[in-house]
């Protein structure tokens, strides 16, 4: 009897434990993440969420939105339809400094990792061969925008111009081939991509216009981290486990990014070639794209300073490094 008992009672009490952990898990608040469309800069998310890094921390990600171009995934805050995203840096700069969005950048995702494609039988050889040109780029305020007109010179002198369209990544191999564009800017693997096909090559990549430019970061809106402060330092820890991951096992990683994008293996590896991934934030980096942006006339930033201290999360770096 005693041994019925027993059974019975240990029986129950196990049930009880399952109740409270289904329980405990129902209280876990999801984070709502974006990134951008097959942009392989995000392969640390992906590997995150492949290699269950977001469950090692506790935490839940459930994928609010795969967007097209950073500003895309600006409007998703502005919108508040998002918590963290996986965006670039300079959507970001232009974002935060127009008040539109209230987000702070967590960390680096990677350096480098673009590169303005020609058609594959174009007479330009050279970046001056693109002033009066159709070039496509993935918006306005973005990465590759900023690139573009770094590698022009003064975008104030009429004789630096191009003519600059806006185009989604994935539409513009096919633009390219259709002589609809004569050049465009885009993240990897486009480019890659586009090589691939025999549709483009490479006029210069974007290390070559900027050496170790920042590029994309991991972005977290300021109400949700004021709330979940816990929740966000692991999913630094997180993303600092993708970053390690990448370069200690790259032939897994590549597996990962083939999975993510559908594009194949050799694709794959040529953009990740393109790529550096890194969490260290380059402070450095952004006040430059504040700078640049700011005599665009894209923002208006009167103390850098302080706004290096608005955009980085609290505990980031020194926002105040020289």
């Amino acid at each position: 009897m005693k041994r019925v008992a027993l059974a019975v009672f240990s029986f129950c009490f196990g049930l009880l434990l399952v109740g409270t952990a289904n329980s405990q898990d129902t209280l876990v608040q999801p984070i709502r993440m974006a990134y951008l469309q097959n942009d392989i800069h995000h392969l640390p998310l992906w590997v995150a969420m492949d290699r269950g890094f977001f469950n090692e921390e506790g935490l839940k990600v459930q994928i609010e939105g795969i967007f097209r171009s950073g500003p895309e995934v600006m409007s998703a805050f502005s919108a508040g339809a998002i918590d963290m995203a996986y965006v670039g840096e300079a959507p970001t700069v232009t974002a935060v400094a127009n008040g539109t969005v209230k987000v702070a950048i967590l960390a680096q995702v990677n350096t480098e990792g673009s590169a303005i494609v020609v058609g594959k039988n174009s007479q330009i050889t050279d970046i001056s061969g693109l002033k009066g040109r159709q070039i496509g780029v993935p918006g306005y305020s973005t990465v590759q925008d900023f690139l573009l007109r770094k590698a022009l010179g003064d975008p104030g002198s009429d004789g630096n111009r191009a003519n600059v369209t806006v185009i989604k990544p994935p539409e513009m191999a096919g633009a390219l081939r259709t002589n609809q564009i004569e050049a465009f800017v885009a993240w990897e693997p486009y480019p890659a991509q586009a090589v691939g096909m025999g549709v483009g090559k490479v006029l210069v990549y974007s290390g070559d216009i900027w050496r170790n430019h920042p590029c994309c970061v991991l972005v977290v809106d300021k109400r949700f981290a004021e709330t979940n402060g816990a929740m966000v330092k692991k999913a630094i820890q997180a993303h600092q486990k993708s970053i390690d991951f990448i370069h200690e096992k790259q032939d897994e990683a590549v597996r990962i990014a083939i999975k993510y994008t559908g594009l194949d293996e050799g694709t794959i590896r040529n953009a990740m070639k393109n790529v550096t991934y890194i969490s260290s934030l380059n402070l450095e980096g952004l006040r430059e794209y504040a700078k640049f942006l700011n005599g665009l006339g894209y923002i208006k930033v009167n103390d850098l300073e302080s706004f290096m201290e608005k955009i980085v999360y609290p505990g980031i770096g020194d926002a105040k490094r020289n």
